[in-house]
């Protein structure tokens, strides 16, 4: 009764070729649905219990996953960004695609192909190996997007240090734009803003600080404090020079100059200053500047995020460049004429409309003080809007379709100390910021004077802001 019932899969009549032919077609189906049933029905019954069991377990690992995002989503998120288990998890990709490839090309021997009708030999032996060679190379696109992220986390993000609960309901990142040159003598950033967002619902607020501020109050908490407890190069204070005779500070005593003052003077005021920073992914100078952020809005500055303007037009060019509204033209390169005083030797303007600009041009957008008259505040504005545009872009299928390039990018793009432990908790408040636009707060004239700044009225204009920023509270009746 038994070997009845085998004949027609694991002894059938060679002789016939419609039946073998039937069976080949079955056997590559079967093969493909589920890998290891071939061998399981037709030949190596250990090789197709061990491919069926990985197959499952494939299977029960995409479902646990699925639940998990949605009932689990901060926890899944967290396991997924480390890079441990994303190296587990790229292993095991690479291990089930090689099963798979023998498991395909042994279906592809089980069909006894010489034995089928001569008409299906071709297509038969054409789609066994399609069905075998298409999986495995998304199985291997997949290692390798899965690599790059590992990569990617490792470098950017690193450091095991463990997640942080937010300030009043909310977590404040600093941003850190920077264009260091071979003329510029230390880190000099030219975008300074603090992004705060609702820990619950990813509202955001956008608060842009003019690097010209100056007289910044450091919190007392601050070691800043006991150097400068006036506020930023503010005499009396408590400062050492390198040479007798004043208190003058080395830098320019803005905002943009504080880690330069940290990190260059080489005064004996600042030995010692944030002995932690370098082990938790930052710098003394970033740290200063954290403070000096904290001091003047008056919100606890958790994280920083430093980007290049070198890899932020890599990344661009990875998202297959930028969309925005361009509202006044701006020039790209150029210099000033000594004797007129005109914008002259411009190599080509960026026009106004709506344009998607590739890296270079954005970074020129950004970058560019002049085709307006407010200067370094337009500049400013048009920092904030392309940070909204980015992330805008930054949808699940454009990353998905460029993974590894934007992957790359970001190694290139970014310094952080925001440690993995945090990014099961930021990826789906980012998700969530893409429902709200954030609240923009210009710390510029004429509602603050950068160089004569009131900081009870700039810590009134962010709580403002963070007020615009936080959801309303329904109160029960």
């Amino acid at each position: 009764m038994t070997l009845d019932l085998e004949r027609p899969i694991r002894n059938p009549d060679t002789g016939s070729a419609p039946l073998m032919t039937k069976r080949a077609r079955w056997l590559v189906l079967l093969g493909f649905v589920l890998p290891g049933s071939a061998q399981l029905l037709a030949g190596n019954r250990k090789l197709g219990r061990f491919g069926l069991g990985a197959t499952v377990f494939m299977l029960l690992f995409g479902v646990l996953a699925l639940l998990g995002m949605k009932f689990a989503n901060e926890f899944t998120l967290t396991m997924f960004t480390n890079s441990l288990v994303l190296l587990v998890l790229q292993i095991v990709i690479v291990a089930y695609a090689v099963l798979w490839l023998v498991l395909g090309f042994d279906t592809l021997r089980l069909t006894k192909i010489v034995t089928i009708s001569p008409r299906w030999r071709a297509p038969i032996a054409v789609l066994s190996i399609l069905l075998t060679f298409v999986p495995v190379l998304g199985a291997g696109w997949a290692a390798a997007s899965v690599g790059s992220a590992r990569g990617a986390i490792g470098d950017i993000f690193g450091g095991g240090a463990p997640a942080v609960e937010p300030v009043d309901g909310r977590y404040n990142i600093l941003l850190l734009g920077t264009d260091a040159g071979v003329d510029r003598e230390g880190m000099r950033p030219d975008s300074i803003s603090l992004v705060s967002i609702d820990a619950k619902t990813g509202q955001s607020a956008i608060i842009g600080l003019p690097r010209e501020l100056i007289d910044m109050p450091f919190p007392e908490t601050s070691p800043m404090y006991n150097v400068y407890p006036e506020g930023f190069c503010v005499e009396p204070n408590n400062y050492q020079p390198m040479e007798e005779g004043g208190y003058d500070c080395f830098s320019t005593g803005y905002l943009n100059a504080v880690y330069t003052e940290v990190e260059v003077s080489g005064s004996p005021s600042y030995e010692g200053l944030y002995p932690n920073a370098v082990a938790e992914g930052s710098e003394p100078g970033i740290e200063a500047t954290k403070d000096a952020v904290e001091g003047a809005t008056g919100l606890v500055v958790q994280f920083y995020v430093l980007i290049d303007m070198d890899g932020f037009a890599t990344l661009i060019d990875a998202l297959g460049g930028v969309e925005i509204n361009v509202q006044e033209q701006v020039p790209v390169g150029g210099r000033e004429d000594e004797d007129t005083g005109e914008w002259v030797d411009v190599a080509w303007y960026i026009e106004p409309g709506l344009q998607t600009l590739n890296g270079e041009n954005a970074q020129w957008y950004a970058r560019s003080r002049h085709g307006s008259d407010r200067g370094d505040y337009a500049r400013m504005d048009r920092q904030r809007e392309l940070q909204a545009a980015i992330l805008a872009q930054m949808n699940p299928s454009n990353v998905l379709m460029r993974f590894q390039e934007i992957a790359k990018a970001g190694v290139n793009l970014v310094a952080t100390d925001i440690p993995e432990s945090m990014l099961g908790r930021f990826v789906p408040l980012a998700g969530k910021a893409k429902n709200f636009d954030p609240v923009m707060v210009q710390l510029t004239p004429p509602n603050v004077d950068p160089e004569d700044p009131d900081y009870a009225t700039i810590r009134q204009l962010v709580a403002d802001g963070i007020a615009a920023a936080s959801p309303v509270v329904e109160e029960s009746e």
